[in-house]
């Protein structure tokens, strides 16, 4: 209906505002232009419960409801029709009533098909987390999920974990803890001190190396050593299907954080949720990037005492605006463990396990060079299966022996050598200000052991 003809209409109407017939053809009118307000205003001081006429209880139901006022519409959305019971659904939404609402979606959808709506069918289903976990005043922190969402995930997302670990639980890496110590925990135990030259407690670290070498035992060492909570993010539970859900959770996350700092929250595999952007073709995807820089730069929130830890085995995918200063301007090489590291690796794994007395782990640490501490404890699971054939062949506990342990040694094989040669590819010809000198100088040292 053009402008013309509503405003003799509406003229009209003034003139007689009692004519039902002229005041529905208004209110279809002002439905068909998504003028809702236009029309609640023709509706006020009107008992809408009297009207008899179905389809002009539906106007008028949908009228209300676009113009935000979900209570009387649902008062009027009486699902004597099909059509009805999908505005009530509506309405039960906008009201937060979301299992009465999935009734009414179903009752109506199940009356007449061609009203099915996913996108209403989605939104019913979502479901409000709330965690309630934070500090410093703060409210408690929503998170909107789906309806199917497993919710022990979701627990396991924005609650820190309670165990501690410490460099002590760490074998080796002595280089890299000497590093971190310096750079990322004095910080959170002398805060005064860095405050007083101007310098932030928290940012970001990017952890990279190849696969099983310790970097996510590492970053919980890291929060146990800073005595803060640690968030352990896998990738799954931040990425999502639907348009918007990936951002929602990240920025849940990151508030989680800033209501318990001091803490530490660890990104493994970052690759997945910063790739390159100039290799995505999904527009989401990139957004999803932009999402992360702006949580990491804290553009609306402080991210004072708190750190960020990033893990990969593929530094090369992931996007450059990540390595800005500011964001993970600290990228440290996670290398296969040395010689003395494997030993310690090694007593580790064995302790509490019926071994004898002289086990030669020097003899096993000497031999397995290029092993990830993932490859050493693979090598102490498979003596531990060879003890166990035998024992149940003899009827007798036997303990895991340098014979044994030499058998599984033949059997287990390093897995770090594949990574080592790609990012030596990269190192020598992609090296981008220096990133990757920490694995040639490595590889200059052992590639040729």
């Amino acid at each position: 209906m053009d402008d013309s003809t509503l405003k003799s209409l509406r003229a009209a109407f003034e003139q007689s505002p009692d004519n039902m017939k002229l005041l529905f053809v208004l209110l279809e009118a002002y439905l068909e232009r998504g003028e809702e307000d236009e029309g609640a205003t023709l509706l006020g001081g009107r008992d809408l419960e009297d009207i008899a006429d179905v389809e002009q209880r539906l106007v008028a139901a949908r009228i209300l409801l676009g113009a935000g006022d979900a209570e009387q519409a649902l008062s009027i959305a009486m699902p004597e029709t099909p059509e009805l019971g999908i505005v009530r659904a509506h309405a039960l939404l906008a009201l937060d009533r979301r299992e009465e609402g999935v009734e009414a979606y179903r009752a109506a959808v199940m009356a007449n098909s061609t009203l099915e709506d996913p996108d209403l069918e989605r939104q019913l289903n979502l479901k409000v987390k709330v965690f309630d976990k934070g500090g410093k005043g703060q409210p408690p922190l929503k998170l909107v999920t789906q309806g199917d969402a497993d919710e022990s995930i979701l627990d396991r997302i924005f609650i820190p974990e309670p165990e501690r670990v410490t460099f002590e639980d760490v074998g080796g890496l002595e280089d890299i803890k000497k590093q971190i110590r310096k750079k990322i925990i004095l910080p959170f135990q002398k805060p005064s001190l860095f405050q007083r030259y101007r310098k932030k407690v928290g940012g970001g670290i990017l952890l990279y190396g190849p696969p099983g070498c310790g970097k996510t035992l590492l970053a919980r060492a890291t929060a146990g050593e800073c005595d803060a909570k640690f968030f352990n993010v896998a990738i799954a539970d931040v990425l999502d299907m639907y348009v918007g859900e990936s951002e929602a959770k990240l920025h849940a996350l990151f508030e989680q954080a800033r209501n318990s700092a001091p803490s530490v929250v660890f990104f493994d595999e970052i690759e997945a949720l910063g790739g390159r952007r100039q290799y995505q073709r999904d527009s989401s995807s990139s957004k999803l990037v932009s999402q992360f820089l702006s949580e990491l730069d804290g553009y609306t929130q402080e991210n004072q005492s708190i750190l960020v830890l990033g893990a990969t085995n593929v530094p090369w995918a992931v996007d450059l605006a990540f390595r800005r200063p500011g964001r993970f301007d600290r990228v440290l090489f996670v290398p296969p463990p040395d010689r003395e590291a494997r030993r310690r690796i090694l007593e580790i794994h064995f302790m509490d396990r019926p071994v004898e007395q002289n086990l030669d782990l020097k003899f096993l640490a000497a031999k397995s060079s290029g092993f990830s501490g993932a490859d050493l404890r693979n090598l102490v699971e498979t003596c531990a299966d060879l003890a166990i054939e035998e024992a149940l062949e003899k009827g007798e506990e036997v303990p895991i022996t340098n014979e044994l342990s030499r058998a599984a040694l033949k059997e287990v094989k390093a897995t770090t050598y594949e990574w080592l040669t790609t990012a030596r590819n990269h190192a020598r010809y992609a090296n981008e200000g220096g990133m990757y000198d920490e694995v040639l100088e490595f590889l200059n040292k052992y590639g040729g052991k």
